[in-house]
């Protein structure tokens, strides 16, 4: 079993930037493929980035250039660094973890993060 906690949501002007970040609970979570998806209210919920065991990275279009995946393996942790935020990145942001078809996929209860002036 997995846990992960989000943190590091709030209330942004446009332009401004967050940091977000995910605890796991657990010390294998090394093995884990890492992911945020957000969900705007009244949309379905979207990838935002995911990064391998490798270190690969993916982003969505909207979010490239300027939005950062990283982990920390020690410290069992995956972040997001969103940078020139806007409004339409309002949204309540959610950690995954997965290890493949044969494992089950791990979800956070989110953070909000809100970007309006």
């Amino acid at each position: 079993q997995v846990q992960l906690v989000e943190s590091g949501g709030g209330l942004v002007q446009p332009g401004g930037s967050l940091r977000l970040s995910c605890a796991a609970s657990n010390n294998i979570f090394s093995l884990f493929n890492m992911g945020w998806y957000r969900q705007a209210p009244g949309k379905q919920r979207e990838l935002v980035a995911t990064i391998t065991t490798g270190l690969n990275t993916n982003y969505a279009d909207s979010v490239k250039g300027r939005f950062t995946i990283s982990r920390d393996n020690a410290e069992n942790t995956v972040f997001l660094q969103m940078n020139s935020l806007k409004p339409e990145d309002t949204a309540v942001y959610y950690c995954n973890a997965e290890r493949g078809i044969w494992y089950p996929n791990y979800w956070g209860k989110g953070t909000l993060v809100t970007v309006s002036s």
